[in-house]
């Protein structure tokens, strides 16, 4: 019972009602427009969001490869504030690429390396240092944020379409109100003969 009168009080826009306004009629479209957005696009901008994030992640992994590579000098502990020792440090290395020529460049190793201990980096196709690429675990995890944030951005989108055209139509409708009030008050005080 209680349900039908719910519904039967968010439909009255619908209604023919001598108190409805042009203003409450176009309320009422606009609300269901943004309903039907965020029930059919938010979804699908969801599900593109998340392939484009995986296709993005799989192509990082395609084009990027492991090479092992040589430390041209002793690597110093990474103290941290709190005086353990660990992390990654910025490094020199060396490597021969597989066409053969050699390269060499800056890349994070693990602190505390001797010069000469070979360590693993990433390269993409011109034998440039990367980061590596993510995991399918990490990619996975971007693709369903990216998918949340897509779908998210949509129904935001859409609701602060709804309530910018809402504060317009309620402009209108003080307005129409104040006009009305206005012809109203004009005709107080007269007497009908």
């Amino acid at each position: 019972m209680r349900g039908n009168r719910a519904i039967r009080r968010s439909l009255w826009r619908w209604r023919r009602n001598p108190l409805r306004r042009r203003e409450d009629v176009l309320e009422a479209w606009i609300l269901l427009i943004v309903w039907l957005v965020i029930a059919l696009v938010g979804p699908v901008a969801g599900v593109l969001g998340a392939q484009v994030s995986a296709h993005s992640a799989a192509q990082r992994r395609a084009e990027r490869h492991a090479v092992t590579a040589m430390l041209v000098s002793d690597v110093p502990h990474n103290a941290l504030a709190d005086g353990t020792t660990g992390g990654r440090v910025d490094a020199t290395v060396r490597w021969t690429a597989s066409d053969g020529t050699r390269h060499s460049g800056k890349a994070a190793v693990e602190g505390g390396l001797k010069a000469g201990s070979r360590v693993s980096v990433w390269t993409d196709r011109q034998n440039h240092l990367t980061p590596a690429p993510p995991t399918v675990s990490q990619a996975g995890v971007d693709a369903a944020f990216m998918g949340a944030a897509s779908s998210f951005a949509v129904v935001t989108a859409a609701a602060a379409g709804y309530y910018g055209a809402r504060l317009v139509l309620n402009r209108r409708r003080r307005t129409a109100w104040e006009d009305e009030w206005q012809q109203i008050g004009s005709q107080w005080g007269r007497t009908a003969s």
